[in-house]
Order: structure tokens, then C-alpha cells, then sequence
């Protein structure tokens, strides 16, 4: 239940932060990345999470929202690299024309993750502010529109994290619920046994000490036994004699 707490606080704190506390994190702002030992303009944005996270829903938002596949990942993971590539693909909110759209993740903190975008028209004719304006503004929409849908989704898996751990805790509760009532049941039963016993002993301690005065008894009833039958046997040899 604390990590559940620490979850749904984490959450209020976040959708009640002022516009300001976002600007750093969720705005898409002009930048600029090194390519072949050249500077490139792209269009920056930082993301509240990881670098995997990012880069996966990255790659995932792009190929549901305009069917564009990144390459970069390798085959199961083996030859990944850091650059993320498609080439010649039509995307109208960027460009009419076709273009090869590039990327990168970095990780500034280990809670915070950068993505940089940048597309080029042909082999030397990256987008710009100056050269390419209007193109360069859409290139950086897109990334401001990741940017907005990577905060739903991140609040999305958290209240799907949320939701899992109070399921969990309810059947926690359940669970020690039915141990506590049995654990309740079985002290009961335990506790009437104990009575029962502790009857049972009494009742034996009572008949043990009647036992005793009726073995007394009887000693003493053998005695008088014994003693008729030695003065029977002696006066049956009397009579024998005469």
C-alpha cells in the first residue's frame, strides 16, 4: 500500500505542477546535433523517464501515427545502434516531399531522457530555421506532439501500475483477511480442546483419588479375606484329625 501511495502522490504532484515546471521537460525547442563532425539544426525535447522507454515509445508512436518504421534496432536486439533512421519516407505534417528523418535518445539523468530529431531533403540538404522554415517548424511540432503524447502515456502506465498494485493489495487483504479468520477459528477450536482437556484431567484427577480409597478398601477387604480363609482351612484339618 506505501508504493501504491507513493504512486497516486507522485501523480497529483504532477498534474498539479504550474505550466512553468513543464516548460524544461515537455518543450520541443530548437537545437543542434553533430553529424559527420558537422553541426546539424534539430529539434530537441526532454522526456520525464528513461532512455529505453523514450526511444521504444518513440519508435512505436511513429509507426502508429504516420507508418513510419526507424531503423537502428538490429535484429532481436543485436546490432543495435544509436541512431535511428528512416529514409525516403512521406510524412505531410513535416514535409510534402519525401525525406530522411533521424534521431537520437540520450539519457541526461536517470530519470530523464532527450530526444533529438533532425531530417534531411537529400544527402546535403538538412532542414533549418533559415533554409527550410516552414519544414523545420513541422519537424518541430512533431516532436512537440511526441512530446504531449509521451506525458499521457507515461500517466496512462503509471495509473496502469496504480490499478495493478491496488488489485494486488486487495487480494493481499483478502488473503490475510481469510488467514485471520481462520487463524481466529483454529485458536477457538484449540482453546475449547484445551477446556475439554483440562475438564477431562480434572474429572481424571477425581476418579484416580476415588481409586485410591476404593484400592485401600480392598487391601483391606483382602486382609479379612485371607484371615476367614486360614481359619477355615485350620479348622477343616481339625476335623479331619477326629
Amino acid at each position: 500500500m506505501a508504493t501504491l501511495f507513493r504512486i497516486l502522490l507522485s501523480l497529483s504532484l504532477l498534474l498539479s505542477l504550474a505550466p512553468a515546471a513543464y516548460a524544461q521537460l515537455y518543450e520541443a525547442r530548437p537545437s543542434s546535433v553533430n553529424v559527420d563532425k558537422r553541426e546539424r539544426e534539430a529539434v530537441k525535447v526532454q522526456i520525464d523517464g528513461t532512455a529505453q522507454w523514450t526511444r521504444d515509445f518513440w519508435q512505436s508512436w511513429l509507426k502508429d501515427t504516420y507508418k513510419i518504421r526507424l531503423k537502428g534496432d538490429g535484429v532481436l536486439g543485436v546490432g543495435k545502434k544509436d541512431l535511428l533512421v528512416a529514409r525516403q519516407v512521406p510524412m505531410s505534417s513535416v514535409s510534402g516531399k519525401l525525406l530522411d528523418l533521424y534521431s537520437t535518445v540520450t539519457a541526461p539523468s536517470d530519470s530523464v531522457a532527450e530526444l533529438a530529431v533532425w531530417a534531411a531533403l537529400g544527402p546535403d540538404s538538412f532542414l533549418s530555421a533559415a533554409g527550410t522554415p516552414s519544414e523545420f517548424s513541422s519537424l518541430r511540432n512533431l516532436a512537440q506532439s511526441f512530446a504531449s503524447a509521451a506525458r499521457l502515456q507515461a500517466y496512462r502506465e503509471q495509473i496502469a501500475e496504480a490499478e495493478k498494485q491496488l488489485r494486488e493489495a486487495e487480494k493481499e487483504k483478502e488473503r490475510l483477511e481469510k488467514e485471520r479468520v481462520s487463524l481466529a477459528s483454529n485458536t477457538k477450536s484449540n482453546l475449547e480442546k484445551i477446556e475439554q482437556l483440562k475438564k477431562q484431567n480434572a474429572d481424571n484427577k477425581l476418579k484416580s483419588a476415588a481409586d485410591s480409597v476404593k484400592l485401600l478398601d480392598n487391601a483391606r477387604l483382602m486382609d479379612v479375606r485371607k484371615a476367614q480363609l486360614e481359619r477355615r482351612r485350620t479348622r477343616l484339618v481339625t476335623l479331619d484329625r477326629k
